[in-house]
């Protein structure tokens, strides 16, 4: 089937947000005097707006397109990953949130130096930067290979158009940019998500009544197999269990989301953030699982429209290019680009928080604010660049399977933070020696399930977290350093 032409006024669309996108970080532009206005934002955010953010930096543009395409081709389990989330912002909101607020830190490994020692600092922010330069390059090329099907632009020119954007208004507007340009990025994805789904209704014979009997003949919500326990399958109680590890390390060992925890003025917006988060984490993702099921109906009821051998990863792109009025269809794009662009500046930020705290202050002691500044915009770009050489290898070299791969990592390299950030806070007696055993522990454990066993890669998180956390807390026992010399506001424990 032929697809029709992207049209000069998707561009037109697609090209406003980008400029709107670069005006804001122009805008904030003239805020950034020190490294505490680029970094913290000086206190500045609502915690509404803080929300908003969190919620779109951690839907990338994958996410954006990845749901709708796995509940079109198989059911919702996933679904109950989402509230899963929801379900550990309690814990986050009564512990780390005012620990964090506490401490006042740019970035969120410096505790790790403090509790423990600068070894521990060095592997969580090297493992945190490592991680998210790679994350951006992962996203920067599947978001173009999910769109060079539909739109008429070279995949290199889009990787070049997302990577520069984010560089240049992350570099001018520092964390207030990234927040406020979230904060459209995360209302343009929630609202393209709504227009999707009821557009689609339209067009299904029957509407939204039918939408839902389809896929509950088919048994595309929550199959009853799918409740069972399984050591290698994605059914919900391993998604439960894999989501809560994940949203753990997101919530409380990511410097890209616990950075938001202090760009607001006082403790009250910072847990109001949290509210908004869990607010939107409740509605939005619904939406997009039911896009993958009105997708379902629409082309199970018009069959002849899907090209032979359609890969249905692209489903809702082929659906926005092939089916939605111009215009529209370049809104809806441009929130392609809004889901991808919030996780990368965010990643940037964040980048740049680490390294200008971690490594350079550690190297330069006496850094003035304004130095501090200065670093961390060039290392704003240098990361930047470092992502655009990533991508567009993987564009020209047509990597594939990476997504799942680089997922796995996560367990390998977010486990291990979140059981050391546990451990820390936690069990007061764990020292220096006990945390680096742990990791170690934690390290192999994960390598050694990932290479020699079938198991879920939802479960790498799991033992990359408790390992650190039996390991560090047995060792402790025998450790002789004592636990009294450990600074009480460093650890919420009192035994």
């Amino acid at each position: 089937m032929h697809i029709q032409a992207f049209g000069t006024l998707n561009y037109i669309v697609v090209f406003l947000y980008l400029t709107v996108i670069l005006g804001i970080g122009v805008y904030f532009s003239r805020r950034q005097k020190s490294a505490d206005d680029y970094f913290k934002a000086g206190g500045r955010i609502p915690g509404w707006a803080a929300g908003i953010s969190v919620f779109a930096t951690t839907l990338s543009s994958i996410t954006f397109m990845s749901i709708p395409a796995k509940a079109y081709t198989g059911d919702w389990t996933f679904l109950a990953g989402q509230y899963v989330a929801i379900a550990v912002l309690p814990f986050v909101f009564w512990f780390y949130i005012p620990f964090f607020r506490k401490l006042n830190l740019t970035s969120v490994y410096e505790y790790l130096e403090l509790r423990f020692d600068v070894k521990m600092r060095l592997f969580a922010s090297f493992s945190f930067m490592i991680f998210h330069i790679g994350r951006i390059a992962i996203i920067t090329y599947l978001t173009a290979l999910a769109l060079i099907p539909f739109i008429e632009i070279n995949p290199l020119t889009i990787v070049f158009v997302i990577s520069i954007l984010c560089i240049i208004y992350t570099f001018l507007g520092g964390i207030e940019g990234v927040i406020w340009t979230d904060v459209i990025q995360g209302i343009m994805l929630s609202f393209a998500g709504v227009l999707v789904f009821v557009m689609i209704c339209f067009n299904v014979d029957g509407g939204v009544v039918e939408v839902f009997n389809m896929s509950a003949d088919a048994d595309k919500f929550f199959p009853m197999d799918k409740f069972s326990w399984s050591w290698t399958d994605s059914t919900v109680p391993v998604v439960m269990i894999g989501f809560f590890f994940a949203s753990l390390q997101q919530f409380t060992a990511s410097q890209d989301v616990v950075q938001r925890y202090i760009v607001t003025k006082n403790l009250e917006e910072t847990k109001k953030s949290l509210v908004m988060n869990a607010k939107l984490v409740a509605v939005v993702p619904v939406f997009f699982f039911a896009v993958g099921s009105a997708l379902f109906a629409y082309y199970s009821q018009q069959p002849d429209l899907l090209p032979d051998n359609f890969n249905t990863g692209g489903i809702l792109p082929f659906y926005i290019i092939s089916q939605m009025p111009a215009g529209i269809a370049g809104l809806i794009i441009a929130a392609i680009f809004a889901a991808s662009q919030s996780s990368i500046s965010s990643s940037l930020n964040s980048i740049s928080a680490c390294f200008t705290s971690d490594v350079y202050c550690k190297i330069n002691k006496q850094a003035s604010s304004v130095q501090q500044l200065q670093i961390g915009r060039y290392v704003t770009v240098g990361a930047g660049l470092l992502s655009i050489t990533a991508s567009s290898y993987l564009v020209l070299a047509n990597e594939s399977e990476i997504w799942n791969t680089f997922n796995s990592l996560l367990g390998l390299l977010g486990g291990p933070m979140t059981g050391l950030f546990m451990l820390g806070i936690f069990f007061r007696k764990a020292t220096a020696k006990s945390a680096m055993l742990g990791v170690i522990v934690s390290v192999i454990s994960v390598l050694f399930v990932k290479e020699y066993t079938h198991l879920n890669f939802f479960f790498y998180g799991v033992i990359g977290c408790i390992s650190v956390v039996i390991v560090g807390v047995i060792v402790s026992f025998f450790d002789k350093v004592n636990e009294l010399n450990v600074d009480s506001s460093l650890t919420i424990s009192t035994k």
